[in-house]
């Protein structure tokens, strides 16, 4: 997950965390090097649905997608719709491109590098759904100014979320999850809170597909894990 300039939790400074981990293996790398080119979010100027996908759709982008799991079920299972995925490192990046070739999913994009330069770059208005699942939890006191959920990409959220589009997060971090919760209090004039119990937030929603890090938070570090959807005023 990309952090940000200390102060400034909108500006990236650098890269926090890796970018690479075990070398790719060779179909994973002809995957990089064919098919990422012809679905790579382009460099420069605006992120439509228009110029992605070559008409009007609704437009989801996912932050830091790791494997891309939950990204290839949800364009699996909303076709019509079109998907823009942001990982900085190349692994995750790897494992999407296998669920984009094996699922044929014509209607993701991918974008390897940071999430906001790409969220930047999109109108206002335009994301039907933006999601933020199990970011780096940087649980030092010292990192919090790291963590994506920070008042400067909240108002950024809000800003490409339309009126009644949906923010979706997740954790299974203790120490993420209240300062999350402290930051989204300080937004109730953008978000409202789909929460009426707490079943609301303990329980997987329909439509949100466990991954396999998921399993990994519940069975290997027996964490809970905690589910979030803010709707856009």
């Amino acid at each position: 997950m990309t952090a940000h300039k200390e102060g400034d939790p909108t500006t990236i400074n650098r890269l926090y965390g890796r970018a690479k981990g075990k070398p790719l293996r060779a179909g994973q790398q002809d995957l990089v090097d064919r098919l990422l080119p012809q679905i790579a979010v382009p460099a420069e100027g605006e992120v439509t649905a228009a110029a992605l996908f070559g008409e009007d759709r609704p437009l989801h982008f996912e932050i830091g997608f790791g494997g891309g799991e939950h990204m290839a079920f949800r364009a699996d299972l909303l076709p019509d719709h079109g998907f823009i995925g942001a990982e900085p490192f190349i692994n995750g990046v790897a494992q999407a491109l296998v669920h984009v070739r094996d699922g044929t999913l014509a209607n993701v994009r991918i974008h390897h590098g940071d999430a906001l330069e790409v969220l930047r770059r999109i109108p206002d208005g335009s994301l039907s759904f933006l999601y933020l699942l199990h970011p780096d939890p940087w649980p030092k006191a010292r990192h919090a100014k790291r963590r994506m959920m920070n008042d400067g990409p909240v108002d950024l959220f809000a800003a490409k979320l339309r009126p009644g589009g949906e923010f979706r997060f997740g954790t299974d971090h203790a120490i993420y999850l209240r300062h999350a919760l402290m930051v989204m209090r300080r937004h109730t004039d953008q978000f409202e809170w789909l929460c009426d119990k707490p079943q609301d937030f303990q329980k997987r929603p329909g439509g949100w597909p466990a991954t396999r890090y998921e399993a990994k938070a519940r069975n290997v570090y027996g964490h809970e894990v905690w589910y979030f959807r803010y709707r856009r005023k």
